[in-house]
């Protein structure tokens, strides 16, 4: 977020998708002092995104009609999600010079290159940073007290665990206990 200029106080920042990334992304973009608005396919996330993780807004990506009032209004997106989705939808509420960075993993990337040309609009991919961004944004997490919402379970646990993950039932992250597991 630091890399794409997403710490400026003030500034808009659409979360596609609130899942282990997603709600990451909104602890860090309220840190930095963004208006944090979540896009989700799931209405049951709502409760969660605005009280649990402080958003700002909270947008159905499917209500067309809520997507449209939202065209041009963002400075930054985010996008989180693996499953193929339309980018076009998403850079329209980019606001002129607006930047979009991805950091799930679709099977594809389509789009219509009028989308990134009209209003100079930024695509950007990133799945980690070096050594000194990783330990800048470590200090942050300590400073600003940002850590991941997890379900810790057994190793015993596993399979149910990648079938909840399958179904997207988890909040938001499994992590295995494997050293009491093996007691």
């Amino acid at each position: 977020m630091v890399r794409h200029k997403m710490n400026q106080p003030g500034k808009s920042l659409g979360v596609v998708g609130l899942g282990g990334l997603g709600h990451l992304a909104v602890k860090f973009g309220k840190a930095f002092g963004l208006n944090v608005i979540v896009f989700s396919t799931s209405i049951s996330k709502k409760e969660e995104a605005l009280n649990l993780l402080g958003a700002d807004k909270f947008i159905v990506s499917s209500d067309e009609q809520e997507m449209t009032g939202m065209v041009k209004s963002l400075d930054f997106i985010i996008g989180t999600v693996s499953p193929n989705h339309s980018f076009d939808l998403y850079l329209s509420l980019l606001k002129t010079a607006g930047t979009f960075v991805l950091v799930g993993c679709p099977n594809e990337v389509k789009l219509n290159p009028l989308s990134i040309l009209v209003g100079m609009k930024t695509i950007s991919g990133s799945a980690t940073g070096g050594m000194k961004e990783t330990q800048e944004m470590l200090d942050f997490c300590a400073a600003h007290k940002i850590h991941p919402n997890i379900e810790v379970v057994p190793i015993q646990y596993a399979n149910e665990a990648l079938e909840r993950l399958i179904k997207s039932d988890v909040k938001y992250r499994f992590v295995v206990d494997i050293e009491n597991s093996l007691k």
